[in-house]
């Protein structure tokens, strides 16, 4: 694959933002400026949101359910933001002038989360805060809510930061990947490796913000714990751009969106077609592959449908005998005829994610509020931070992965024959399990905790927690990283961005059903006078219910995805030759 030197006439009048780069693919050598990027980005960004619960109830006095609220359409949003962000970088400007964008805007969203904290005027005034153990109902009651400027500061912050997020996450590691040779063995096995990486770097970061970041927020001051995350930002954009000579850079290419459309409108308009008996190359448009490309992907017989969509017909070949593609919306070629197949068989494995998450969507909002509740103390005088409990799913994963890479894959290999051990299907499912198995758990520690709280009038230790976010650790390091890698292994190269930020996409979705769910339960439960089961003061609300109420939810969509995975088809590629 060639390294593009320079920006092609099309891009410099769109005003396309690159960097001319004189070499070619630097590999590893890049690596210390994307991770390191990627490492203070993340760091930066999740040490203010971590936390970001106890700060709406403390600071802003907000109650359960509208703090819920925020931060799930907030996590919505974010996430959502990516299929936006992959669209306009594959389409328009590039993934490195992404990256810049979306890291000068997460800057702007932290200095302005920070401004929060430090000047009075942008928030409630404060009230005397007493412990959530000691009736935090009529705390809240007694304070000051904020109004719609000190509201409007805060959004605009949260807003900024999805913008950020929209921008670099469907970018980061189809950034990363543009630095290898995928058409060597080196190049590959480079590929493999800055997966694992990226994975590691980011079980750090959420280790480091859930620790270190949220005992300076919760311990020392709000300022400090916002301000220490920006200038890890400005760090991290400085980080990048050191190595801006280094990068390989890769064109914008056709809009992943107008060709899927181009596939669909075309199929519709020759619907009346016959297909014959089996897959004949010769009857359809099959024009070489461009672009950044390095895999082909061959005609199938699978929503064969679609398939009418590269038929050629009498007045599209040239007078040479040649096809002629006169119109994308009536003939396309074989290539985005199976990139559209790729995207419609990966849609309903990707649905199963939404529910999986909700689980996960609970841990910042209400396992927070639980941990609020809880005995939190280790020692005489220290206290755990609420919102630093989350860091046992992160170790988890950290601690199971390098184990499950190194031990259980061989083994399982052996058994099975398959060269992953287990196909990523398969532990798709199995996170499926571990996420049920998690919530039920949650179940049981929170109906614990109500019946001490309100008989024995005792404050159970915080670290009845470990066991539900283990098991959701183990869930996520099944489930999260075979999604992450399920996508970028069944997409085609050219919808590399598209396939991340789809896995983004069923995270956001699994933050508004959440917003969702949490808002319905709250106002089918709370009638006729009863405080429901999500109130302000959880002792007297039965979140336990509401877990089960999720676990049911889990077991419906494991049957959902053990249908679909069940039909699922692998994507087959051909390698190109590519000098």
């Amino acid at each position: 694959m060639e390294t593009k030197q320079e920006l092609s006439e099309d891009n410099k009048k769109r005003g396309v933002l690159m960097v001319k780069s004189n070499n070619t693919k630097q590999g590893w050598k890049t690596m210390p400026y994307i991770i390191g990027n990627e490492t203070f980005e993340r760091l930066a960004t999740f040490g203010v949101i971590a936390n970001f619960m106890v700060y709406l109830r403390r600071e802003y006095h907000m109650d359960t359910v509208s703090a819920a609220t925020m931060i799930n359409v907030y996590y919505g949003v974010s996430n959502f933001a990516p299929l936006l962000g992959a669209f306009i970088s594959d389409a328009y400007i590039g993934r490195f002038p992404s990256i810049v964008i979306g890291s000068l805007a997460s800057f702007l969203g932290l200095v302005t989360l920070t401004l929060t904290a430090g000047v009075p005027s942008l928030k409630p005034e404060s009230c005397s805060y007493i412990d959530p153990v000691n009736h935090i109902q009529q705390v809240v009651n007694s304070c000051a809510k904020p109004n719609k400027s000190q509201l409007s500061v805060l959004i605009l912050g949260l807003g900024f930061l999805s913008i950020g997020a929209g921008c670099i996450r469907p970018c980061s590691i189809p950034f990363g990947v543009d630095q290898f040779d995928q058409t060597t063995e080196k190049g590959r096995r480079g590929i493999s490796s800055y997966y694992s990486w990226y994975y590691t770097s980011l079980s750090l970061v959420v280790v480091l913000t859930q620790t270190v970041v949220v005992y300076v927020q919760d311990s020392v001051s709000w300022v400090w714990g916002f301000g220490i995350p920006t200038f890890l930002m400005f760090c991290s954009i400085l980080l990048f751009f050191f190595g801006t000579r280094l990068y390989v850079y890769v064109e914008p290419q056709d809009s992943v969106f107008t060709n899927i459309f181009g596939v669909l409108v075309a199929a519709f308009k020759k619907r009346h077609l016959e297909l014959s008996d089996g897959v004949q190359d010769e009857m359809f448009y099959d024009p070489p592959v461009t672009g950044p490309a390095v895999s082909k992907l061959p005609l199938t017989d699978q929503l064969s449908f679609l398939n009418k969509a590269g038929i050629i017909l009498e007045g599209e070949i040239d007078l040479d005998g040649t096809p002629k593609q006169t119109s994308k919306w009536s003939l396309t070629s074989i290539q985005h005829i199976e990139e559209v197949k790729c995207l419609i068989k990966v849609v309903p494995i990707w649905a199963s994610g939404i529910l999986c998450f909700i689980s996960t969507a609970q841990q910042p909002t209400i396992t927070v509020s639980q941990a609020i509740l809880m005995n939190r103390h280790i020692g005489r005088d220290f206290q755990i931070p609420p919102g630093s409990i989350a860091v046992v799913t992160m170790l988890t994963l950290g601690i199971w992965v390098p184990i499950y890479d190194r031990f259980v894959v061989p083994i399982l290999r052996k058994v099975t024959k398959h060269e992953e051990g287990i196909s990523l299907l398969q532990r798709m499912g199995i996170g499926l399990v571990l996420s049920i198995l998690s919530i039920f758990i949650a179940g049981l520690v929170e109906q614990r905790r109500r019946d001490m709280a309100n008989n024995d009038h005792k404050n159970i230790s915080i670290m009845w927690l470990i066991p539900q976010l283990a098991v959701m650790g183990l869930s996520e390091a099944f489930n999260t990283i075979a999604q992450i890698e399920f996508f970028n292994k069944q997409f085609p190269d050219n919808m590399a961005s598209m396939a991340n930020s789809l896995f983004y996409c069923s995270v956001s979705g699994a933050n508004y059903l959440s917003a969702v769910v949490v808002s319905m339960v709250h106002s089918l439960t709370a009638t006729n006078g009863k405080l429901g089961w999500l109130t302000d003061d959880l002792n007297q609300g039965r979140v336990d219910l509401f877990y089960y109420l999720l676990a049911i939810l889990g077991c419906l969509n494991l049957v959902y995805f053990i249908v679909v995975a069940k039909r699922y088809r692998y994507k087959q590629i051909v390698i190109l030759n590519v000098s």
